[in-house]
């Protein structure tokens, strides 16, 4: 993943002119650096994606990147419908998986940033998702919260799977906060 681009790799993003690219970042509409002991500019991935958003201009191949891809497996439809609420189209992507094997697929194809597992689904089934994610390389930094019923106590599965739990009832909006920083956090380290 690229995190520097040149004016002219914003041009082709863009579909515009490398030119405007240079008009664009010396008005300070688009924030960037110039290397020292050249004009040559630079422009970091998150202050090309602020511009582009400011702009209403398409994200393009750094759409995937940009947004926030969360899934929710098992969690009901009062969890489902709070948490697109809260998380907002613009920034995040949420699907949802009712089993543990739609959410094999459903990971497959989003490679979640976050993945919320509601152990109402079924106890050993939530673990078993969790412990199938933490095992493949490929999800090794996606954030795992659990959502415990009050029938689940603490004890009797590894709690280290999860990046965060939370107890019914919960606050909404807390949860989606915290998902929030996590996967901002997340970003910021790959």
């Amino acid at each position: 993943m690229r995190t520097i681009f040149t004016t002219g790799q914003v041009a082709k993003i863009c579909k515009v002119a490398p030119r405007t690219v240079s008009k664009w970042f010396d008005s300070g509409r688009l924030r960037g650096y110039r290397i020292p002991g050249s004009q040559d500019r630079r422009i970091p991935r998150e202050h090309l994606i602020r511009f582009l958003k400011e702009h209403g201009m398409p994200l393009g191949e750094l759409e995937d990147e940009a947004m926030g891809k969360i899934l929710l497996v098992g969690a009901d439809s009062n969890v489902r419908s709070q948490l697109n609420e809260l998380m907002g189209d613009d920034d995040f992507k949420i699907e949802c998986a009712t089993s543990g094997f739609e959410a094999g697929i459903q990971a497959e194809s989003l490679h979640p940033d976050c993945v919320v597992v509601d152990f109402g689904m079924n106890r050993q089934e939530a673990i078993l998702i969790a412990q199938n994610l933490r095992k493949n390389t490929e999800y090794t930094d996606t954030v795992l919260i659990a959502l415990l019923s009050d029938d689940d106590h603490a004890s009797g599965f590894d709690r280290t799977l999860f990046n965060e739990t939370f107890r019914k009832p919960f606050d909404a909006a807390l949860l989606a906060e915290r998902i929030r920083t996590l996967v901002a956090r997340k970003k910021q380290l790959s």
